[in-house]
């Protein structure tokens, strides 16, 4: 049964806002992440179907919050409180937060491509 601490991700994007620190389980990554600065993420997912993020994501916040926009509505989750995030959704991070959350490890990279690729093209 595998698992990994915080510490020992090898893994580390860092970029203004945004602190993330990834690791492989056995076919899901778990995700460190800090938030620095309040982000609305909506313009990264643009070219995925429906211009959404597709991946499903389960998670903890441990700090702060972090808000997920649906074609439903909205939902924010805070401190302590664990989450599912169903496709179809665009995340809005909140300053000040830290979460650790799980995504199947194929469709995180799926959408990291379209992501990545619109990160490139805006400069």
């Amino acid at each position: 049964m595998p698992k990994i601490a915080k510490q020992e991700t090898q893994d580390v994007v860092s970029v203004e806002g945004y602190e993330g620190r990834f690791a492989e389980l056995d076919g899901y990554t778990v995700a460190f992440e800090t938030y620095t600065a309040d982000a609305d993420l909506a313009e990264l997912f643009k070219g995925l179907p429906d211009d959404r993020c597709q991946c499903p994501h389960w998670g903890v916040v441990l700090k702060g919050k972090l808000t997920y926009r649906t074609r439903d509505g909205e939902m924010t989750i805070g401190a302590g409180e664990a989450y599912y995030a169903s496709p179809g959704h665009l995340p809005f991070l909140h300053a000040g937060t830290e979460v650790i959350e799980f995504s199947p490890s194929k469709e995180l990279q799926e959408t990291l491509a379209v992501v990545e690729k619109n990160m490139a093209a805006a400069g």
